[in-house]
């Protein structure tokens, strides 16, 4: 029996998706890049790097200016882009969230 696994929010269109042996990624480019980014929450929960709050709002925009520009504009954005900012908005939404529950923490200690 075949097992697939599918990514609810992601388009998975092939033209943009890598290939690998000729089988299409099961995400596109972009979340690609997004869940190789995510990797990075174990650098900032062992404090290994520290990315201020605003910078890592930053790091999030080019994803949504490359997607948003796409969409509207009739723009077309390349694979290697998409992965790229994939990517830094992965980095920047895991340090937010390690910011985030840094803060939960302090705030639970700080009650006790």
């Amino acid at each position: 029996m075949k097992t697939r696994i599918h990514f609810v929010t992601c388009h998975r269109k092939s033209e943009r998706s890598f290939f690998f042996r000729g089988k299409q990624f099961p995400v596109c480019a972009r979340c690609t890049g997004f869940y190789l980014g995510s990797l990075s929450v174990i650098l900032f929960l062992f404090h290994v790097i520290y990315i201020p709050l605003f910078l890592s709002i930053l790091l999030i925009v080019p994803a949504l200016l490359d997607g948003f520009t796409q969409a509207y504009c009739k723009r077309e954005s390349t694979n290697l882009i998409r992965v790229v900012t994939g990517v830094l908005a992965g980095v920047g939404a895991m340090s937010i969230a390690s910011i985030i529950g840094q803060k939960i923490g302090l705030f639970i200690i700080s009650c006790y």
